[in-house]
């Protein structure tokens, strides 16, 4: 059956996945897409009524939702979050490094604190929680991890210095581990969208002034939505992508070919 074959390339049936913040905008879409594909979901935030949210539309699916609610821009955090989430489900089979700051300042006025937090969360975090739940998948041999990056690794914009930084750095863990874990069956890639019209999205690119001259280098014409980043994310997820690692793969409506 055709059908089913298609279905099988892109099921996570009995598939354990973590999905950092995933209280809304993109990690809320990929904890419900992953959940709707088979697979049973931890999720954190800071934000326990958004993860809330997230745990029924998950649970109304028949999956297993285990909410941690973590501030991943402190330390020790993201240790207690592999602790607890293999605690409840022994393995994790898909880490999605969602969880992400931006604090737009241009490069004078960005002071040390703000950019230590920016690559705490954007960079460290992800490093941490992929080194904590990588053993597992080497000993199982397949795992999959996409860190969620942007346009602006590669991009160069206005009041994004740390920002920027953080997410190209992003996109060379995203390398070392491919360099390291592919050999063991785990696939890692970058997913780098350009602006999407989540809260974080909305709250900075609201103004018609600032998202005027951005839409203007976007072919397509507008900005992205949760859904279709998400989407990505599970076809790197799921079978279908067992040969892609590596990769930082611009989802953009062309922004990156102008």
């Amino acid at each position: 059956n055709i059908m089913e074959n298609i279905i099988q390339s892109f099921s996570l049936n009995g598939k354990r996945s973590l999905v950092t913040g995933a209280s809304k905008g993109i990690g809320a879409s990929t904890a419900q897409i992953l959940a709707e594909a088979g697979s049973d979901v931890v999720i954190t935030g800071r934000d326990l009524e958004g993860l809330k949210e997230t745990q029924e539309n998950i649970e109304s699916l028949g999956r297993k939702c285990l909410v941690i609610e973590a501030d991943l821009s402190l330390e020790n955090e993201a240790n207690k979050v592999a602790d607890k989430a293999l605690g409840v489900f022994g393995t994790i089979d898909i880490l999605v490094n969602n969880a992400g700051t931006a604090l737009l300042e241009n490069i004078l006025s960005t002071s040390n604190e703000d950019w230590d937090k920016v690559q705490s969360v954007n960079l460290k975090t992800p490093f941490v929680l992929a080194k904590l739940l990588a053993p597992k998948m080497i000993k199982q041999k397949s795992g999959k991890i996409v860190n969620i990056s942007s346009v602006a690794s590669e991009f160069a914009l206005q009041d994004h210095i740390a920002y920027s930084v953080s997410k190209s750095g992003l996109n060379m863990l995203t390398k070392s581990m491919t360099v390291e874990w592919a050999k063991h069956n785990i696939q890692t890639n970058s997913v780098c969208p350009t602006i999407i019209m989540t809260t974080m999205g909305k709250l900075a690119w609201g103004d018609p002034q600032k998202s005027d001259p951005m839409l203007a280098k976007i072919p397509s014409g507008r900005f992205g939505e949760p859904r279709e980043v998400a989407n990505l994310v599970l076809f790197l997820c799921s079978p279908a992508s067992n040969f892609i690692s590596g990769q930082s793969i611009f989802i953009d409506g062309g922004f990156s070919i102008m």
